[in-house]
C-alpha cells in the first residue's frame, strides 16, 4: 500500500479515535479513579479489536454481520455490561483523594484485556467505522496481505498514541484533586458517564 494511502488511513482514524466514545469514556473515567496502572492492557485490547473489525471489512463481512445480529447483540451487550460493572464501581469507590485512597483490588492485566476486547467488538462507532465508512473510501476488496498488515501496524500505533494522551491527561487531572469531597463527585460522575456509555453500547 503507498504511503499516501496509509497516511490517509491514520488520519482519518486518528480523528475517529479523539471523538469521544464508549471506548474514550472507559479508559478516561477508570484511570481518573485508578490511575496508569492496567492501561496498556486494555489499550491494547481496544487495537486487537479495531484489527478484527477490519479484517472483517477486507473479506466482505458487512453482510454476515448483519445476518448474525443475534450474535453483536451478545458481543454488544458484554461491553456494555462491563462498562456498568465500571459504572458502579466508580459510583462506590471509597471518597478519598488519590494520594490517600487504598483502593479495592482490581481484575489483572488479562482481564481487562478481555474487557477491552468485549468492548472493542461491542462498540457501535468502531462497527459503524470500519464496516460502512472506511470501505467507502479505501478499497479493502483488493488489499493485499501486506497492506493488512501495513494498516494493521497504523492501527496499534495511531490508537497507542490518542489513547496514551487520554491516559496522560486524566492521569493528570487525577493527580491535582486533593479532597475527599472532590474525588466523590469525581467519582460519581465518571460512573454516570460510564452508564451513559453502556447504554449507548447496548441500545445502538
Amino acid at each position: 500500500m503507498d504511503f499516501a494511502t496509509l497516511a490517509f488511513f491514520a488520519g482519518i482514524l486518528a480523528l475517529a479515535a479523539m471523538s469521544p466514545g464508549p471506548a474514550v469514556v472507559a479508559l478516561v473515567a477508570r484511570t481518573l479513579t485508578r490511575g496508569r496502572a492496567g492501561s496498556a492492557a486494555f489499550i491494547a485490547a481496544l487495537a486487537l479489536g479495531d484489527m478484527l473489525w477490519l479484517a472483517a471489512a477486507c473479506l466482505g463481512l458487512a453482510a454476515l454481520a448483519a445476518t448474525l445480529g443475534s450474535f453483536f447483540v451478545i458481543v454488544r451487550l458484554a461491553g456494555a455490561a462491563y462498562l456498568l460493572y465500571l459504572a458502579y464501581r466508580l459510583w462506590t469507590e471509597p471518597a478519598q483523594p488519590p494520594s490517600e485512597a487504598t483502593l479495592a483490588p482490581e481484575r489483572g492485566p488479562l482481564g481487562l484485556f478481555g474487557a477491552g476486547l468485549a468492548l472493542s467488538m461491542g462498540n457501535p462507532k468502531t462497527m459503524a467505522f470500519y464496516l460502512a465508512l472506511l470501505p467507502t473510501l479505501i478499497d479493502l476488496e483488493h488489499l493485499t496481505l501486506l497492506g493488512f498488515a501495513e494498516m494493521s501496524a497504523v492501527i496499534a500505533v495511531v490508537l497507542a498514541v490518542v489513547f496514551a494522551v487520554y491516559v496522560l491527561i486524566a492521569d493528570r487531572a487525577r493527580r491535582l484533586i486533593a479532597s475527599s469531597r472532590a474525588m466523590r463527585w469525581l467519582n460519581r460522575a465518571c460512573g454516570v458517564a460510564m452508564a451513559g456509555a453502556a447504554v449507548t453500547v447496548a441500545t445502538k
